[in-house]
């Protein structure tokens, strides 16, 4: 005998064997099932959030404010080919909605149409982007980007009306 471990040569008296089979299928779902909880809730997730509320009535705090600031309704529809830029009633031309290279959306038209707005309405904070189901997400970012890079910082997002 080696080792307290029965070689098979003993008889009555021999010990017990110790090389028994473990069954490794329950502990390698159990490791599976606590990663994933894991990841799921782990901090780092939540580092690329963005701050965006959805479009919907005002409270009245804000609805006060609004009457000390002029400001007007901005709404930017964007769809799979185009977007358009409307200020309370008045429109303006739509922007096509082209992509470089990369295949990211060159905003530079919407950027300058932004500087424009912004140069005649300086108080305007607030901008609510309506975007039709085509619409990419990535894309969606990218313009909320650029529409907090060119002073709107309230952006709201909702689904495109019609």
């Amino acid at each position: 005998m080696a080792g307290g471990m029965d070689l098979g040569t003993g008889g009555k008296g021999g010990k017990k064997p110790l090389d028994t089979a473990i069954n490794m299928v329950p502990f390698i779902d159990l490791m599976a099932v606590t990663i994933s909880f894991l990841i799921m809730t782990a901090v780092w997730t939540q580092i690329g959030r963005l701050q965006v509320s959805q479009a919907g009535g005002a409270s009245t705090d804000e609805q006060q404010e609004e009457e000390k600031t002029k400001t007007v309704q901005l709404t930017l529809l964007v769809s799979a080919t185009e977007m358009r830029l409307t200020a309370d009633q008045s429109a303006f031309d739509p922007i096509p909605l082209t992509r470089d290279d990369k295949g990211r959306p060159d905003l530079t038209k919407l950027v300058a149409r932004f500087k424009e707005l912004k140069a005649q309405l300086p108080d305007q904070a607030a901008i609510t982007l309506q975007t039709e189901d085509a619409v990419r997400y990535e894309d969606l970012v990218r313009i909320i980007d650029e529409c907090i890079g060119s002073g709107l910082p309230q952006v709201s997002v909702s689904a495109a009306m019609g």
